[in-house]
């Protein structure tokens, strides 16, 4: 059992709610359409909330009385939503959480995210921001925590073998670990190691793998869990059942090889995720004028089709809600409205091992839960316009 479920099973009430838990209310959210992850949607409907857990979400009025209710008729209901590879500190840990904390977590919660999984932020910080928000110090989302372990930095096993032991000793959830496009022997034997000491604290091991040739080599090398759709090639349908046999699920973030627009500049000039000029300034580029772009969409819907369980992630630095749109706009591409909910809710939840409580709206489930103005499964962009944001039964966000 990875360190994760264990995580679950033992702590799910208290650190996985958090303070936003203990204080929840009962609430009854009524006149909603309700999309539930698992591919069944309710129209007109209700969803009861008792003690930060979804009671009921069904057709018709609640039987339930004596609890806030929040009218919510021409808007949608649906999972809260989950980045699973965020870069959420920028720059000195103090400065930021003194500087920058409380803004960026609220630009978090106003975007419709319930819970961040870090895409190697640095430790202790990523741990102490976890503490914050389940003390109620800073309210943001959920934080789940990570730390690097990077068989390019390492010349011995032993030392790969030392940074996981420091890393579970930090109190970190999971590894994450990068590996080159060209996969050379070294870094996968380093690879090997970590992964193996990883097992041995309970932790899995998510890998940076941009190209099909990584990606085999992480799965070779005992890695559970993928954090990039590969680009540098095209995936073949063999290739991408290699990896739904070995049970590993990955993360989208095909929007890596997207021109992005608006948000490091205003005068319609598209560049990198970073700020570089698109496409010269994409990370390992092949020459190939952004071709990364069209290798990453085939190639996840590629992986979709084999049967992997491909979750959202959006690998980026920048304002929640335009990394948001960027990541979905490329998705758009290759999948279908029902697909991305699927990809959003479960099959996210899935990659974090939460599926216990997160990704669909279901009795027993956390009350994660983001109501939008209009209908999801119309467009995409309707995910960009979240009115109520509700963390483990808590409204967050409220701009009705």
């Amino acid at each position: 059992m990875s360190r994760l479920c264990t995580f679950v099973s033992l702590a799910c009430l208290i650190n996985l709610g958090g303070a936003a838990d203990l204080a929840a209310q009962d609430l009854i959210i009524s006149n909603v359409r309700i999309i539930v992850g698992n591919g069944e949607v309710i129209e007109q409907g209700s969803i009861v909330i008792r003690n930060g857990r979804v009671a009921s979400a069904a057709r018709g009025a609640a039987a339930a009385s004596g609890a806030r209710t929040i009218d919510a008729r021409g808007m949608t209901a649906m999972p809260g939503f989950i980045d699973a590879h965020r870069h959420i500190i920028g720059g000195n840990p103090d400065q930021w959480f003194k500087e920058q904390a409380a803004a960026r977590m609220q630009e978090f919660l106003e975007a419709g995210y319930t819970t961040l999984m870090s895409g190697g932020g640095p430790v202790p910080g990523i741990v102490e921001l976890k503490q914050r928000v389940e003390k109620g110090q800073i309210k943001g989302p959920r934080i789940m925590t990570s730390g690097r372990a990077d068989p390019d930095g390492f010349k011995t096993e032993a030392d790969a073998r030392a940074q996981v032991r420091k890393l579970a000793e930090a109190g970190v959830e999971i590894v994450k670990a990068r590996i080159e496009p060209d996969a050379n022997p070294q870094e996968t034997a380093m690879l090997a190691a970590v992964t193996d000491e990883a097992r041995k604290h309970n932790l899995d091991v998510m890998v940076h793998a941009v190209s099909p040739a990584a990606m085999l080599a992480a799965v070779k090398a005992g890695a559970r869990k993928l954090v990039h759709t590969p680009h540098g090639g095209w995936l073949t349908e063999a290739e991408a059942r290699v990896v739904r046999d070995a049970g590993i699920e990955v993360l989208s973030t095909i929007g890596f090889g997207v021109p992005v627009f608006g948000v490091f500049n205003n005068n319609n000039v598209p560049t990198f995720r970073d700020g570089k000029p698109w496409p010269a300034g994409i990370l390992n580029t092949e020459g190939g004028r952004g071709r990364e772009a069209g290798e990453k969409a085939v190639n996840g819907r590629t992986l979709w089709d084999a049967g992997v369980t491909y979750g959202f992630g959006t690998d980026t630095g920048y304002h929640p809600k335009a990394g948001l749109a960027h990541e979905l706009r490329a998705l758009n591409l290759m999948f279908s409205p029902q697909d991305i909910i699927k990809l959003m809710g479960p099959n996210t939840a899935a990659f974090i091992e939460k599926s216990n409580d997160l990704g669909t709206l279901e009795a027993g489930k956390l009350a994660d839960i983001v109501i939008l103005e209009g209908n999801p499964l119309e467009g995409y962009w309707n995910l960009l316009n979240a009115r109520v944001v509700i963390k483990g039964g808590d409204i967050v966000v409220d701009k009705r």
